[in-house]
C-alpha cells in the first residue's frame, strides 16, 4: 500500500519530491505519477507520464504536437484517474495527494473524484482559495491554499507542503477505530427549511434500525447521492427535498443537473420523493442576483444567501419534470404531497406562501405522473410529524417487500390501541417518536397527543 503523489514533474518536481520525501521519512511508501506534458521529469517517477497519456488512449507526442493546453489536461487527467482507479481496484494505494496550480489541480483532482469516498484525498493548491466545486465535485477532497505559488522550496512553501504530507500521513497509518455496522442505508435530503421533517423521518428510520445520510440539498449534495445510490451505497432513498431542481430550470446556484433523480430510477432503488423546498430557487447575497429577476419576491436567509419565490409557470413546469423522472422509475416510487406548504417560509403566514403556485406544482405532478405510481396527498405543511413519518413508513413498506429491510425489529414496539385502551393510558408524556407514531394513525397533529385525546381518538375508531 502507498500513497499516491499526482503532479506535473517539468514544473513542480522539486517541490513534489520534497513531499515524497516527508512521507517516507514517515515510513510511509509513495508512487510518483508525472502528469507533466511539455518537458523532461527532474526526476525519475514511479509512473511516467506517457503511460499516463495511453491510459486515456493517447500518447504524450501527441499531445506535445497539438500544443492544445486544455486537451493535455483533460486527457491526463482521464488517465490518471484510469491509473489511480486501478490501483486501487488492485489494493495498492491508500491515499492520494496532489500539489500545484489550477493544471495540476484540475489533473490530480480529476483522479481523485474517481476513488470512493473515504480514500485520503489531499490537494495543496493555489485554486484553493476560491470556488472550489468544480475540483472537490461531490467527493470528500481535501484542498489546502498554497498562500504562495507553487514555484520553487522557501520556508513557506516547506511549512504548507510538509504539513498536507503529514496529514496524509496521519489519514493513511492510524486506525480511526470507527466500526461499520452493516445496516440498510436510506440517504434523506434536506434543506434549513425541510429539517423538522427530516429529522422526525430520521429519527423513525433510525429506531427501526436503519442508518440514514443525510445531504444537504445545495447541488453538491444532490450529485452525492445520486453518485452513492449508483455505487450501491445506498439503499433506498427518502428524497424529501427535491428543491436543486427549481434552481436547475430557473437558473440558481445551487443546481445539481439533468441527472438529479435520476440514480434511484435507473437502479431499481426504493424511494419515497416530495417536493421540499420547489418554492425556493436559491442565490448569493442580495445584491448578486441577475437583474432579469429584479420585481420577484425574496426572502433574505442570511447575508450570503437569498431566495427566490417560484413563480406558478416555474412550479408547473417543475411538477412535469418531477413526475417524468418519477416515470422512468423501475423499483417501487411514492409521491408525497404535502398540500399546505413545501418549506417553512410556504405555510401561512410566511414569506412564501403561495396557494397559487403550489397548486400549478401539485396539478401537474397529478397530471403527469403514471397511474402506477403511488401518490399520496396530505392536507398539512412538509414538516408535520405526521407527514414525516408516513414518508419514512411507506420507505420502510418498500424496504420490507424488497427484503432490504434490518433483520432487527425497534426495541419500541408500536403500540396495541387495545390494549391501551383495556389496560389505561399513561399519564406520563409521550415520546417525541411515540406521539408521531399515534398521530399518524388517528389523524392527529402531535401536539394534540395526550393521553385523553389517544383514548377518545381510539374508542371511537375502534
Amino acid at each position: 500500500m502507498s500513497v499516491v503523489i499526482v503532479g506535473t514533474l517539468d514544473t513542480k518536481g522539486e517541490e513534489i519530491g520534497f513531499a515524497r520525501d516527508v512521507l517516507q521519512a514517515q515510513g510511509v511508501d509513495t508512487h510518483v505519477v508525472d502528469v507533466g506534458v511539455m518537458g523532461e521529469p527532474e526526476f525519475e517517477p514511479d509512473t511516467g507520464a506517457n503511460e499516463v497519456a495511453e491510459a486515456a488512449d493517447s500518447t504524450l507526442n501527441q499531445l506535445r504536437e497539438d500544443a492544445d493546453r486544455g486537451e493535455a489536461m483533460e486527457t491526463m487527467g482521464e488517465g490518471a484517474a484510469t491509473l489511480v482507479t486501478r490501483m486501487h481496484d488492485d489494493g495498492t494505494v491508500n491515499g492520494v495527494l496532489g500539489l500545484g496550480g489550477s493544471g495540476n489541480t484540475s489533473i490530480a483532482t480529476t483522479a481523485m473524484r474517481a476513488l470512493p469516498v473515504g480514500v485520503p484525498k489531499v490537494m495543496v493548491s493555489t485554486m484553493a482559495s476560491g470556488d472550489t466545486e468544480p475540483y472537490v465535485g461531490a467527493k470528500d477532497v481535501m484542498m489546502l491554499y498554497s498562500v504562495a505559488d507553487i514555484e520553487g522550496l522557501n520556508q513557506l512553501s516547506r511549512k504548507v507542503i510538509a504539513n498536507a504530507a503529514l496529514a496524509m500521513v496521519g489519514m493513511v497509518t492510524n486506525d480511526s477505530g470507527v466500526e461499520i455496522e452493516e445496516k440498510p442505508t436510506i440517504g434523506v435530503t434536506m434543506f434549513g427549511v425541510t429539517t423538522p421533517c427530516v429529522q422526525t423521518a430520521r429519527e423513525y428510520l433510525e429506531e427501526r434500525g436503519y442508518e440514514t445520510i443525510v445531504f444537504h440539498a445545495t447541488g453538491t449534495g444532490g450529485r452525492a447521492m445520486e453518485d452513492l445510490i449508483r455505487q450501491g451505497v445506498i439503499d433506498g432513498v427518502l428524497d424529501v427535498t427535491t428543491t436543486e431542481w427549481a434552481d436547475e430550470l430557473v437558473g440558481g446556484v445551487l443546481a445539481a443537473g439533468p441527472e438529479r433523480l435520476d440514480a434511484a430510477a435507473e437502479t431499481g432503488t426504493p424511494q419515497v420523493v416530495s417536493t421540499g423546498a420547489l418554492d425556493m430557487v436559491n442565490f448569493g447575497p442580495r445584491d448578486s442576483v441577475p437583474e432579469e429577476f429584479e420585481g420577484r419576491e425574496f426572502h433574505i436567509h442570511n447575508p450570503q444567501v437569498t431566495l427566490m419565490r417560484t413563480t406558478p409557470e416555474e412550479t408547473a413546469e417543475l411538477g412535469e419534470i418531477i413526475a417524468e423522472k418519477l416515470n422512468t422509475a423501475r423499483g417501487p416510487t411514492a409521491l408525497f404531497l404535502p398540500l399546505e406548504g413545501v418549506s417553512m417560509l410556504d405555510v401561512e403566514g410566511e414569506d412564501f406562501h403561495d396557494p397559487e403556485a403550489d397548486s400549478a406544482l401539485f396539478d401537474a405532478l397529478r397530471k403527469h405522473l403514471d397511474e402506477s405510481m403511488e401518490l399520496i396527498e396530505r392536507e398539512t405543511d412538509i414538516n408535520d410529524d405526521a407527514f414525516a413519518a408516513a414518508m419514512a413508513m411507506k420507505l420502510d413498506e418498500y424496504m420490507r417487500a424488497a427484503g432490504e429491510a434490518p433483520n432487527s425489529r425497534p426495541s419500541r414496539r408500536w403500540p396495541s390501541w387495545r390494549g391501551l385502551i383495556s389496560s389505561g393510558i399513561p399519564t406520563r408524556p409521550y415520546s417525541r417518536a411515540l406521539r408521531t407514531d399515534i398521530a399518524y394513525f388517528l389523524s392527529l397533529k402531535p401536539h394534540q397527543v395526550t393521553a385523553s385525546s389517544t383514548a377518545k381518538a381510539v374508542g371511537f375508531r375502534l
